[in-house]
């Protein structure tokens, strides 16, 4: 009968090689979920060559082009030859798109451009343009034709700042309708880091009582606090519609107790008390669960030999119970806050416009406007954000005073 297989070599070499092949699978795993997918959203979000493979005569010519004069005929004929040789490869739907999200119009600019072509007239190819639509003799046009065909740009984050490029280079603010892009990271920041806080004042009692409670009636709270994680995320979320509208429960049950009339009943849905509200519901197991594992390593005789050196409650809880609770704290707030900042489907289904937040309009772009070039920027200004402020909780509090018992 043949012996088990061993490896050759050095023992160290067998020893390591063993544990290699354990964590592999763990390895190859993260690497195709986590790490490709966020690699290949990076690289979506300043690597665009759609205008550049279109257009590369073109942009060859425009770019010892001198932006505060018309282009030269040679620019006209090159654009001309290529706008037609791209429709017929049946590209040029996907070279307007990409100039349109720069230069508005641009799309049915090509479109009729494309459809004179066909039956060219006398005259320059300038002339033929220009008599086409006058946007051609704008030099804004030709600016956006000069950026979009850049293959690696900064153009998406300059957009996801609020930001745009003049046809000088210079890098400018967007006119005040378009600035929409910062007020949404503001308000997801402002919104998430009040959810933590609700998660917290909520939690904190409630863990607390589960870890001071017998096993028996610890273990039955534990499993009330689980069950919202057996229910599904969408029934949890719309079950707040039915509670939260105009003619919903709450309200209804306002009314009955004469708290509030029948024409004054309370918008609570389809607005940022809507989303506040529900996403509060949705996140505090993930608050409540850290804290009673730190909770329930914390000795009761703490408290009793604070008492009995004559602290007051308040006191034993300040100078004794509290910091040593500081590690549950710390991983369920940063474990909601980073949750709750890219939280979609709550504020999509109860947020209405007002509850809207970035993660909406990275979703927007990504189904609705097919700009992914724009969604993944913002999702990368997320992303930078978000180690940011891990960074600045490592330097004030330290992440090796995160810990679960």
């Amino acid at each position: 009968m043949a012996g088990p297989l061993r490896l050759p070599g050095n023992p160290d070499v067998r020893v390591r090689l063993r544990a290699l092949s354990l964590v592999a699978p763990l390895v190859i795993f993260v690497g195709v979920t986590f790490v490709a997918p966020l690699g290949t959203m990076l690289m979506r979000s300043v690597y665009d060559p759609v205008v550049a493979d279109a257009l590369p005569k073109t942009l060859a010519l425009l770019s010892d082009w001198d932006a505060n004069e018309l282009p030269s005929e040679a620019i006209f004929a090159t654009l001309a030859e290529e706008i037609k040789h791209a429709s017929s490869e049946r590209t040029i739907g996907r070279v307007a798109g990409r100039i349109n999200r720069v230069q508005g119009g641009f799309r049915g600019l090509v479109t009729r451009t494309e459809r004179e072509l066909r039956t060219t007239g006398q005259g320059t190819w300038r002339e033929i343009m220009i008599s086409v639509d006058s946007l051609w003799a704008d030099a804004a046009t030709w600016h956006a034709i000069k950026v979009t065909g850049e293959r690696y740009t900064a153009r998406h984050y300059w957009n996801a700042l609020d930001m745009q490029i003049l046809s000088d280079g210079s890098i400018a603010r967007q006119p005040e309708e378009r600035r929409i892009y910062l007020r949404l990271f503001l308000r997801t920041l402002m919104v998430s880091g009040l959810i933590t806080l609700l998660c917290l004042l909520l939690g904190y009692p409630v863990a607390h009582f589960i870890a001071d409670s017998p096993p028996r009636q610890g273990n039955l709270l534990l499993i009330l606090v689980l069950i919202p994680f057996w229910t599904s995320l969408l029934v949890r979320t719309t079950s707040w519609i039915v509670l939260l509208q105009n003619q919903g429960v709450l309200n209804d049950l306002f009314v009955a107790l004469g708290l509030i009339g029948e024409d004054g009943r309370l918008s609570m849905i389809y607005n940022m008390t809507g989303t506040i509200i529900a996403m509060t519901h949705v996140l505090l197991p993930f608050m409540v669960l850290p804290l009673y594992s730190v909770m329930r390593g914390i000795p009761a005789t703490h408290m009793n030999a604070a008492a009995s050196l004559g602290a007051t409650p308040l006191q034993a809880f300040l100078r004794v119970y509290w910091p040593q609770s500081l590690p549950g704290v710390g991983a369920g707030a940063l474990l909601v806050f980073i949750l709750a900042i890219g939280y979609y489907i709550t504020p999509a289904l109860v947020g209405g416009s007002d509850g809207q937040l970035i993660s909406n309009m990275i979703a927007y772009h990504m189904q609705t406007s097919l700009n992914w070039g724009l969604a993944a920027a913002l999702g990368g200004v997320l992303l930078v954000g978000v180690l940011i402020l891990y960074m600045v909780y490592e330097r004030l509090i330290g992440i090796d005073r995160i810990g679960l018992r």
